[in-house]
């Protein structure tokens, strides 16, 4: 490697520019919770359209990511990089722009492929950048910026929707991204994986099947479980999701491998992350409105209350990736969930229509702090549960199914709300409220049943030097 291109692949550039990136992404995750009231005002729409403005994001974010890491493996990372950044950017401002409802569902599912293309190369350039006995702490200052976009998602959104106007959500992201742009350009060296070819059949597969199941499930409390339209998309969603499964066991080069989950700390950790952003996501969507529709919290107000909860990873994630450098991450990962799941059941507990912030604040504590012992140690056991050339297709796995836990969270607990409960009133919100977030901590508990089938470190350590000796070898390329 020439001297340029180390000091262009330089590790504090890598770490910088992959963490601003990552906080766009994650950022647009929850920057919108708290500004669903004023969207609502504004542009109408009942509570599917409102699932939408965060599903649309969340969906395609999450069916395009492992085709977004194979594209920056086939043609270079740096350079589809800068591309899914310079979509993501343009379509932000696009939904800033928005004259309707729908015309915003479809920005933000521009901005989603954005980020899909975006999202999984930041491990993957952060990764190739950092030295392997570093990467613990480079994962925990890299989940520490995204768990700063996770804290002040809901307390941005509030801010800029009460003292400006909502679309200023979106418009944050244009100066961010006009920025990366030479940065990347310029600090990041350019690699590539494989060079394996595209898998589009395997990607209309997955996103088909995930559009159908999640499409179903937001139209259930409208439609009833029993339309055709309803049923339609769940069968559907579910026969093509096994469709591509199939396809992954048995085509030459699927975009996903299914062979990888033969590996427990790679099944063990994704499943967890699946089962954690499907219980997070669907009680942040809901937690938001109760704080303002409810108990009557400006959307600032509400944003600052929910920072014991999600301002927790900016200041745990750092200590728990140098945790999981020195015991594991099993046991780290594990800890966190439990303690998130246990959160929520103090929540579910206390919510009632006129539930004062001092009984809450134990719960969105607990959460907090169990959501920020599981972000970097849980990275750090994605990347380290497979062979260096595997680790864009890791990546890009592990923040799909991510969002679709987002996705799939918001949908369900969304209909349990709507069959348990309403806007009628605050009464109303809390009767739906409740069981939404019972399912919530059970979920989440069951991400930490999963986390303890991981492997430990001395096992994982042992089956890696067993793959190393019987891998054929990969060429990994890197160039100016």
């Amino acid at each position: 490697m020439s001297q340029q291109t180390a000091r262009r692949g330089g590790a504090v550039w890598a770490l910088v520019i992959t963490s601003v990136a990552g906080f766009m992404a994650a950022l647009d995750n929850l920057v919108v919770t708290t500004a669903l009231p004023s969207i609502r005002k504004d542009l109408g729409g009942a509570l599917d359209d409102l699932e939408w403005t965060v599903s649309a994001y969340t969906l395609t974010f999450a069916v395009f990511l492992m085709f977004g890491a194979a594209l920056g493996d086939r043609f270079g990372r740096r350079r589809l990089f800068i591309i899914g950044t310079a979509v993501f950017t343009a379509a932000s401002a696009a939904a800033a722009m928005a004259p309707g409802i729908d015309s915003l569902i479809a920005a933000r599912a521009v901005q989603g492929v954005g980020a899909a293309i975006m999202m999984p190369l930041t491990l993957t350039l952060l990764t190739a950048a950092v030295p392997a006995a570093k990467r613990g702490m480079a994962y925990g200052i890299w989940g520490a910026v995204n768990g700063l976009a996770v804290a002040s998602g809901p307390l941005i959104g509030g801010s800029l929707t009460e003292h400006i106007s909502w679309q200023w959500i979106f418009w944050l992201n244009v100066p961010l991204g006009i920025a990366l742009l030479p940065l990347a350009r310029l600090r990041l060296a350019e690699s590539h994986g494989t060079g394996a070819r595209l898998d589009i059949p395997g990607t209309l597969l997955a996103s088909a099947g995930l559009f159908g199941i999640v499409y179903g499930l937001v139209r259930s409390p409208v439609d009833g479980w029993t339309s055709p339209l309803v049923l339609t998309g769940l069968f559907a969603g579910t026969a093509l999701l096994a469709g591509f499964v199939h396809h992954g066991i048995h085509n030459k080069n699927p975009m996903l491998p299914m062979r990888l989950f033969r590996n427990r700390a790679f099944t063990g950790i994704n499943v967890a992350s699946l089962l954690m952003f499907l219980g997070m996501f669907g009680s942040i969507f809901l937690l938001s409105q109760y704080m303002q529709g409810v108990l009557g919290y400006s959307p600032t107000e509400a944003g600052l209350r929910m920072l014991p909860w999600t301002g927790m990873p900016m200041l745990v994630a750092p200590i728990a990736g140098i945790l999981s450098d020195r015991i594991g991450g099993r046991p780290v990962v594990a800890a966190g969930l439990f303690l998130q799941a246990a959160g929520l059941a103090w929540m579910a507990s206390v919510v009632t229509a006129d539930a004062s912030y001092g009984v809450q604040l134990p719960g969105l504590i607990i959460s907090g702090i169990g959501m920020a012992l599981f972000f970097a140690p849980a990275s750090n056991l994605v990347m380290s549960s497979v062979r260096a050339h595997e680790q864009g297709i890791a990546s890009g796995a592990n923040n799909a199914l991510r969002e679709v836990g987002g996705a799939l969270g918001i949908a369900v607990m969304a209909s349990i709300f709507s069959a348990q409960g309403g806007y009628e009133s605050g009464q109303a919100f809390v009767d739906g409220l409740r069981p939404a977030l019972v399912t919530g901590a059970v979920v989440v508990a069951g991400a930490g049943v999963a986390a303890l089938l991981i492997p430990g470190r001395k096992h994982s350590a042992r089956v890696a030097v067993s793959d190393d000796a019987v891998a054929a070898p990969v060429k990994e390329t890197v160039s100016r």
